[in-house]
């Protein structure tokens, strides 16, 4: 029998354990590999203290949802304790699928398999293991329960994933443009017809929330530099992967070796072991230990890289609102040909364009429906008296160019 636990959060103090089952959840190894994936990816190239782990996130999202369906008791929404359970395991587990440094890879390691994909696989196999008794959490996790406002509390634009990693993150990098009042909206939750929503006193408390969701996107999830550097990690797998192909023998972890060899589909995860084997054994030291190695590589692009990763040497990065013209490519491409002696294919590794966008608010996905005094439901945009609520609800795309600094006044 497991005794009660408790960890203490830097963020929300002491946070308890109730139930052996996520205990026992929290204690696997699925889980415990969390510890080893950094919540902000790499964003402590930026901001230092950014080296929370999605291990941190999710306790601290589960302790927010333990919070959120207390306050609905108390307001006579009825939730059973299986619910309630399998409400908490399904916050839990919610970015047990992450791969390393979180979002930066998911695209490169994996071919067109979202995080959460992978979290449902997560989920199943240790709904086995655990002899059924997550199943209401997974339906709660995938849309299917009937109280939809369970799932919301999960995912959502509102949920507690969102209100623990603005706080957290707020709190780690330092940024406090991105604290909010998350105990005021919990507070401020009921439910209607099933559906989660704000009372009208809450409404400067949702404003807040999503201004500073706006702040931190483009403060620190989407800065610059962060951008840069994620592209530069990027790239220095994409290369690996292009020798590997080529026949040349890369250093690697065997884990990491796997998902450089061939490109894994989310088929792959349903029918072949090897592959959530290998991926449970896949994190952030598995690539920081490639790059120490390839550093010395006599490829020379991927010797670059890994070298201004390691060090901190950066690339230039810039950003504009519109696309940059082929000639500025062509030009920065030519330039990384003569510098680094490099043939059009390779220079393409050091000089890359892209586009990145963010909303604040999206009016058109699960909205934050305000309940008014009258009895009405309307959406935060509308219900909202500040002009600025219904200008974050458009969608803001930003451009981007990066190349090695060497290069700054040769193109």
């Amino acid at each position: 029998m497991n005794k009660r636990k408790i960890f203490n959060d830097p963020v929300h103090g002491f946070i308890t354990i109730p139930h052996e089952l996520i205990f026992d959840i929290i204690e696997h190894p699925y889980f415990q590999r969390l510890r080893r994936i950094k919540q902000l990816g790499l964003s402590d190239y930026v901001y230092p203290g950014a080296i929370h782990t999605r291990f941190h996130h999710a306790l601290g999202a589960f302790f927010l949802m333990r919070k959120a369906l207390s306050i609905l008791k108390i307001k006579g929404h009825k939730i059973t304790e299986e619910e309630e359970l399998a409400a908490c395991i399904a916050i839990l587990l919610h970015d047990i699928g992450h791969g390393p440094f979180s979002h930066t890879l998911e695209n490169s390691l994996l071919s067109k398999v979202h995080h959460e994909d992978i979290s449902k696989i997560y989920m199943h196999r240790l709904n086995t293991h655990f002899k059924g008794k997550l199943s209401l959490a997974i339906e709660i996790f995938e849309g299917k329960y009937k109280k939809k406002f369970l799932h919301q509390l999960v995912s959502s634009q509102l949920d507690v994933d969102r209100l623990d990693y603005l706080t957290r993150d707020s709190f780690f990098s330092g940024v406090n443009e991105g604290a909010i009042s998350y105990e005021r909206i919990i507070e401020m939750m009921t439910v209607r017809d099933g559906n989660l929503l704000i009372e009208q006193k809450g409404i400067y408390s949702i404003e807040n929330f999503i201004v500073a969701r706006r702040l931190m996107y483009w403060q620190v999830y989407l800065h610059k530099t962060v951008l840069c550097v994620e592209q530069m990690v990027v790239k220095a797998i994409e290369r690996a992967r292009y020798l590997i192909s080529k026949g040349e023998k890369i250093d690697a972890s065997p884990a990491l070796s796997y998902f450089l060899s061939k490109p894994v589909k989310l088929k792959d995860f349903e029918k072949d072991e090897a592959a959530i084997g290998y991926y449970s054994a896949l994190d952030d030291v598995d690539i920081f230990a490639a790059f120490k190695y390839w550093q010395y590589s006599n490829d020379k692009v991927l010797r670059t890289l890994c070298e201004a990763i390691l060090d901190r040497k950066l690339f230039k990065i810039e950003i504009a609102d519109k696309p940059f013209s082929t000639n500025r490519i062509k030009d920065l491409n030519e330039a990384a040909m003569k510098k680094f002696k490099l043939t059009e294919e390779e220079a393409a590794f050091l000089v890359f364009s892209d586009s990145t966008s963010n909303y604040a608010y999206n009016p058109n996905e699960n909205r934050i429906n305000i309940l008014t005094n009258k009895g009405e439901i309307i959406d935060i945009a509308k219900a909202s008296d500040q002009l600025n609520i219904s200008m974050l609800s458009v969608a803001v795309t930003k451009y981007y160019v990066f190349y090695p600094k060497s290069l700054e006044n040769k193109a």
